[in-house]
């Protein structure tokens, strides 16, 4: 069996490295992602510029490839150029902080490599972790972070999926690991409303012309069963199915245009 990993946060950071430890013992790993951070792209794909492909050596001795685009650059480079067959499962993360709600989840690059992996009906995880001071530590003059929990959880999730596939109408799953875990089971949830309330910034450049920073403020989570809700104040592993047909109710529709 082969499994394809992916990211958003680029080929160094250390949440893949943790994706592919997961996973290394169930099947043969490749490791294909952006070549720099590209948070925030969503399912972006390169058209208008060329692509190159750069061999790393991961921390653990074995060889990534980084994509000069794109999350759904890489992971269609992968697909189509650099593995020989299509894999049994994708694994878009670890990223370090969540993915959470309807809003926040199309403008996610590691949404998008899954997306784009699941699109080719390849069963596909994504999964993000909330990363704290508490998970942080330094050896040997490095920063690490501790995935151990994210791991565990991710190769027993993985273990189903490899044995069972996706249920028949979900594309893909969206996993988020809380900061301190009540337990070592995986609520299921449905997507909330929006992980973040938009706030703009305008300033003024040297020439007294404006410019402006898009940020957020923490939206509040207040409904039981949803994804932000069952992380944040339950601090259960939550995991959402998700399917790519965004089509709606095509009758009412047509009830509406009569």
């Amino acid at each position: 069996m082969k499994a394809l990993i992916s990211n958003d946060d680029g080929i160094t950071a250390s949440g893949i490295l943790a994706s592919k430890k997961a996973v290394e013992d169930l099947c043969q790993t490749y490791v294909v992602a952006p070549e720099t951070q590209q948070s925030g792209i969503g399912h972006a794909l390169t058209l208008y510029e060329p692509l190159r492909v750069n061999e790393h050596i991961l921390k653990d001795g074995s060889i990534g490839y980084g994509v000069g685009g794109t999350p759904t650059d890489a992971v269609t480079i992968a697909l189509f150029e650099i593995m020989d067959e299509k894999p049994d499962i994708m694994i878009s993360g670890i990223n370090t902080g969540f993915n959470l709600g309807q809003a926040e989840l199309t403008t996610s690059g590691t949404l998008g490599a899954a997306i784009e992996a699941a699109s080719f009906g390849i069963p596909t995880i994504a999964i993000s972790k909330e990363v704290t001071r508490d998970d942080i530590k330094f050896e040997n003059g490095h920063v690490e972070i501790d995935f151990e929990f994210s791991q565990k959880m991710l190769n027993k999730l993985a273990k189903i999926v490899l044995k069972k596939g996706l249920p028949e109408g979900i594309d893909l799953l969206n996993v988020n690991i809380p900061e301190n875990p009540s337990d070592e089971e995986f609520e299921v949830v449905k997507l909330g409303k929006r992980m973040y309330t938009p706030v703009i910034e305008k300033r003024l450049d040297p020439r007294n012309k404006p410019y402006y920073w898009i940020g957020g403020e923490p939206y509040e989570f207040d409904e039981p069963g949803s994804d932000g809700y069952e992380l944040k104040k339950m601090q259960k592993t939550t995991i959402t199915p998700l399917k790519i047909d965004l089509t709606s109710d095509m009758s009412l529709l047509k009830k509406w245009l009569r």
